[in-house]
């Protein structure tokens, strides 16, 4: 009787781990970051299940880039510059995060102001704002959408210095690094070792490129293995395929670069 017992609460425990709005301590041993573990790792683990369409991986495809393109939409796809020539992106925090989360948040955006103009400002009665809650896995909306713009943050997991600026890149228009135009040109895509139905991670975009280089160590580059059958390489830089790639935890220099130029700081 003991062991069904514990069987029952081992599943209970289990269960409550995929509720992306609140989690309990056990969760937090099941689901936290591993000191060794990658940020793609971590995004893809946290992000499989979901039941959202979703592009990259953790860009949510609305039913409704280097940097992307503003092509053909009803909105300008960057958010817009103040008067003070900063760029302000309000935004919401869940009050379902403890302070400890929200700290780690708030840090993750004041690290992305230190070096751009952009400002993250808290929502006062803007329209377009950036929902930051507790749902299931790391995820976004890629770029300005003009209304109010979901980030998923799952607790034990996504509250990750690396992750947060991952994706607030991700909503000021940036794609992953992979996913560049000229790609081609640093990488190889290995599309035999990518797991079946994941081949759409990889697909190259018409991109600006904003005239900065290939960059390995940017926060939006993906490991060698992302996605890849039992473990294997679906990214090899070239021409030195000894490159490291993906282990950033932070902004690089060439992604703050990126932000002032699509911007102009």
């Amino acid at each position: 009787m003991k062991m069904v017992s514990l069987l029952l609460l081992l599943l209970l425990g289990l269960c409550n781990a995929q509720d992306g709005s609140d989690h309990g301590a056990e969760s937090e041993i099941l689901m936290d970051q591993s000191d060794t573990e990658d940020i793609t790792t971590t995004i893809l683990r946290m992000n499989n299940g979901s039941t959202e369409l979703m592009l990259e991986g953790d860009l949510v495809i609305p039913r409704t880039r280097n940097a992307m393109k503003c092509l053909h939409k009803p909105y300008n796809c960057r958010w817009p510059k103040s008067a003070n020539g900063n760029v302000e992106v309000p935004y919401v925090l869940s009050s379902k995060y403890d302070q400890s989360e929200k700290r780690t948040i708030l840090y993750a955006m004041k690290d992305m102001e230190a070096n751009t103009c952009i400002r993250y400002v808290p929502r006062a009665r803007q329209t377009a704002y950036l929902n930051i809650l507790p749902r299931f896995g790391c995820a976004t909306t890629p770029g300005y959408v003009g209304d109010k713009q979901t980030v998923s943050l799952q607790r034990f997991g996504c509250i990750d210095h690396g992750i947060i600026q991952h994706e607030l890149l991700h909503t000021l228009g940036f794609y992953h690094e992979h996913m560049r135009s000229d790609r081609d040109q640093y990488v190889k895509i290995n599309f035999d070792n990518i797991i079946e139905s994941f081949e759409f991670q990889f697909k190259k975009f018409d991109t600006d490129n904003l005239n900065t280089p290939y960059d390995y160590t940017s926060l939006m580059q993906y490991t060698r293995r992302a996605l890849g059958k039992g473990n294997s390489e679906t990214i090899t830089p070239i021409p030195d395929a000894s490159v490291v790639i993906g282990k950033s935890k932070r902004l690089s220099d060439i992604d703050i670069v990126r932000i002032n130029r699509l911007y102009m700081c």
